[in-house]
Parts: C-alpha cells; sequence; structure tokens
C-alpha cells in the first residue's frame, strides 16, 4: 500500500494591513478563489487527503478551511507551529508523524518549493515546479508503507497544478 503526499503551498495572501505580523496575514480575495478551485480539483482527482498537516499561520489555516470544504469528508487537521517557514528538514521531520495513507501538508516558500524538490526522483513537467507559486499543489507517491520510513528522492510525482489552471 503506497503513500501519498498532497503538498500546498498557501494561497495568496493579503499584505495591505501594516499591522498584521507576517504570521497573521490573511488571505486577499484571489487567495480565497484560489483555495476552493485546489480543494474540488483534489475531490475531482480522487487525492482524499485522510489526514492535515497544516502550519498555524493564519494564510495557511484559510487555505485549508476553503480547500477542506470542498473535499468530500474533512479529515482530521492538525495545526503544527513547526511548520510555519519551515525548513525541508522540518517538514519532513513533521511528515514522518503522520498516521494516515495520504496526507495533506498546508506550508510556506521556500520551504516547501524546496522539500518537494528533495522528494520526488524526477520533477514534473510543469514550468511552475521550481518556483512554487501560492497554491501550487504536487501530488507524490511513495512505495514505503511508513511515513516513518521515507526517504528523500524517492517520491513519484503524479499530478502538479496551479490554480491559475483550473480558473
Amino acid at each position: 500500500m503506497n503513500l501519498r503526499l498532497i503538498l500546498t503551498r498557501h494561497a495568496k495572501s493579503d499584505w495591505d494591513n501594516p499591522l498584521n505580523t507576517d504570521h497573521q496575514r490573511p488571505l486577499n480575495k484571489r487567495g480565497q478563489r484560489a483555495a476552493p478551485l485546489i480543494g474540488r480539483w483534489l475531490a475531482e482527482k480522487g487525492h482524499i487527503p485522510q489526514e492535515a498537516l497544516v502550519s498555524d499561520a493564519t494564510r495557511t489555516r484559510e487555505t485549508w478551511a476553503l480547500l477542506g470544504a470542498e473535499l468530500p469528508e474533512t479529515p482530521p487537521v492538525h495545526f503544527e507551529p513547526a511548520l510555519y517557514h519551515a525548513s525541508p528538514d522540518v517538514m519532513l521531520k513533521v511528515l514522518r508523524t503522520a498516521q494516515a495513507q495520504c496526507v495533506i501538508m498546508i506550508g510556506h516558500n521556500p520551504g516547501i518549493a524546496a522539500f518537494a524538490d528533495m522528494l520526488v526522483r524526477a520533477h514534473p513537467n510543469h514550468s511552475a515546479f521550481g518556483r512554487y507559486p501560492t497554491c501550487a499543489t504536487l501530488v507524490a507517491e511513495f512505495e514505503e508503507t511508513s511515513w516513518r520510513d521515507l526517504r528523500t528522492g524517492t517520491g513519484r510525482a503524479i499530478d502538479f497544478i496551479v490554480p491559475r489552471e483550473l480558473e
């Protein structure tokens, strides 16, 4: 039984309120439109997460709420402070705590782009993969049977999408 990871960068955030810290920034209108598009795409493709690991920042929480509302079932979610601007090594450490076969992780750049790069054997054939724009989503499959045993460079990219392609 293969493991599947859905790796999503948060949707576009709002920089308008100078009183908000980076951690407090909410989604802007474009981000509020993009996150449900990704949720619907995941549902239509049958990429249904059974567990969610989400940075505890406002914009990642909002991305999850809008994306998750489009799924046929809402899985258990863990809001992880360690995922806020996490490095790939920290993201891997958090992922290794997952219990479900199919996990979604929502985080931030530059860590999420670097994490995606280190996980897969070969990049998906998509021009946006290297920059991982807001709400970009990779679906990767691994032959390991436990997240604890996950090794970098072993994932097979099975899907990659950016919201602009769904509008």
